[in-house]
């Protein structure tokens, strides 16, 4: 039955993340002027696009990679190589999205760092990369101590939640700063909630959705594979030559 329930469920986090994904680049390319990497607002748009896909979207499913009814059978590696991969993927994109967003401001004069949601992004960005090198040199380098993977894993699974929660907590500041930013200069203040202001709101609601059901999934018991003699933490990954 968990494989027959996941699946639908699968299905309903895919296009909640296609719609996320689809809305910041809407939004980007018909209210925000589209997008170029030249130090203008339109080399800003790429950063939220960058950073809905990757540290959203992407770091969502490669949570989820174990929940998967497909990956509770045989080898892990595979397994671990792609939540590995994904979330190595999702930090190129988030990687880019910064330089974006810093590029734009150097470009234009205008400070770095100063703003809340900056802050909070910043701090899920630092996480995320110690999280992945942690993970990486835990559980796929051969030489890491069984006591160390032991340790670590309980340590691995609560920052995986506690980053999408402050990658949310990022996206729904940004979009709310920038539609204060855009529509303070508009005839049609935020308050009067502009068509924008609408399609930027439930941009945020879909945000909202998906993280919550990705951390549903992650809390959920009949989904998480089941604990076959600690193998996790018996064997290394990847094993060292010999």
């Amino acid at each position: 039955m968990s494989g027959i329930s996941f699946l639908p469920f699968s299905i309903l986090l895919g296009v909640l993340g296609i719609l996320c994904v689809g809305f910041t680049v809407y939004w980007s390319h018909h209210w925000l002027g589209g997008f170029a990497w030249d130090g203008t607002d339109h080399m800003f748009n790429w950063h939220p696009v960058l950073m809905v896909t990757g540290m959203l979207v992407l770091y969502g499913i490669a949570a989820l990679v174990y929940r998967a009814p497909l990956s509770w059978e045989g080898p892990k590696l595979p397994w671990k190589l792609l939540h590995a991969s994904l979330t190595l993927t999702a930090f190129i994109l988030v990687v880019l999205g910064l330089v974006a967003v810093f590029g734009y401001h150097n470009g234009q004069g205008i400070p770095n760092m100063y703003s809340l949601h900056s802050w909070i992004g910043l701090s899920a960005v630092l996480l995320f990369s110690c999280q992945w090198l942690m993970g990486f040199s835990s559980f796929l380098l051969p030489w890491a101590p069984l006591w160390l993977r032991a340790l670590y894993k309980p340590i691995h699974v609560f920052f995986g939640s506690a980053i999408l929660s402050l990658v949310v907590a990022a996206c729904i500041s940004g979009i709310i700063e920038k539609l204060f930013f855009r529509l303070s200069k508009s005839p049609t203040p935020y308050s009067s909630l502009p068509t924008e202001a609408w399609f930027g709101n439930v941009l945020g609601m879909l945000i909202l959705v998906f993280a919550l059901l990705v951390l549903w999934a992650l809390a959920r018991p009949a989904w998480k594979r089941p604990d076959v003699s600690s193998e996790d933490n018996q064997e290394p990954l990847l094993r060292g030559t010999r």
